[in-house]
């Protein structure tokens, strides 16, 4: 089965160890979190049988923001089997001249992540990136933390409600650690949502249940690479009880129609 995983981050050889232990610190992950190199994600891929990547970088600092979607292209263009996404950070200057820089450049959505960046989804600073964006380039967007409340659900309904037109994939089945609130908020939206960072949490039955209410043609596969070893959630996702036509809409189908590639 073919199987693009919508939601990886690699980081430059030089600052993988920073990054990784950043990412260790935020979520408490001790050391189960993986380097973030590229040459470990496509070795950890290629075991569990991934065959393409889309790769999400997040600018914790404005000033970084065009050096890190530089890094993105690069990977990009060198790499065949990855699509990246570009970042941006609402505290940044000429905001939407970045938005044009990632259009530009060929990448292919962008990728923000509230709580890391510390600015609210309905951050009016955010409004004529939602606006410029609607029917060019996909969004996705880190969704949920009972910790935090930059990504609330009730926030993106509020965007998607003011930007009808804007394509949204909302991660983590719509609420990291808040599945039935973001299922409440998001499910007569018309949003799109991926699988990353919680079949772990589910109890047998659940994600079942929410990829039924979505629909599996609004869900995409994803790893959240590296926070999570790709074999590892590749075997939890094979093991949901779905269809083979659910299988395949989310392991491939819907990423190919956001992406639009072949």
């Amino acid at each position: 089965m073919r199987v693009i995983d919508f939601h990886t981050h690699v980081y430059p050889d030089v600052v993988v160890p920073a990054a990784a232990e950043s990412i260790h610190k935020f979520y408490e992950l001790g050391d189960n979190a993986m380097d973030g190199s590229v040459s470990s994600l496509l070795q950890h891929a290629d075991n569990a049988g991934i065959s393409e990547f889309v790769i999400l970088p997040v600018s914790v600092k404005p000033e970084r923001t065009r050096h890190i979607n530089d890094f993105i292209l690069k990977q990009q263009q060198t790499q065949p089997r990855f699509y990246g996404f570009g970042t941006i950070h609402a505290a940044m200057e000429n905001l939407t001249d970045e938005v044009d820089y990632i259009i530009k450049n060929g990448l292919h959505g962008i990728k923000m992540h509230p709580d890391f960046q510390v600015f609210p989804i309905d951050d009016p600073r955010l409004f004529p990136v939602y606006e410029q964006v609607q029917g060019k380039l996909p969004v996705i967007l880190h969704m949920g933390d009972q910790r935090y409340d930059y990504s609330h659900p009730q926030r993106l309904h509020r965007i998607l409600e003011l930007f009808p037109n804007l394509q949204v994939i909302a991660a983590h089945f719509g609420g990291y650690t808040m599945y039935e609130t973001a299922c409440q908020e998001l499910s007569h939206t018309n949003c799109f949502f991926d699988t990353s960072s919680s079949l772990m949490f589910m109890e047998p039955g659940v994600a079942e249940t929410y990829i039924n209410r979505y629909g599996a043609e609004r869900m995409v596969y994803g790893s959240d690479y590296p926070m999570w070893n790709p074999e590892t959630e590749m075997q939890r996702f094979l093991q949901l009880k779905l269809t083979d036509d659910q299988f395949q809409q989310i392991a491939w189908k819907t990423a190919t129609s956001i992406l639009n590639i072949p």
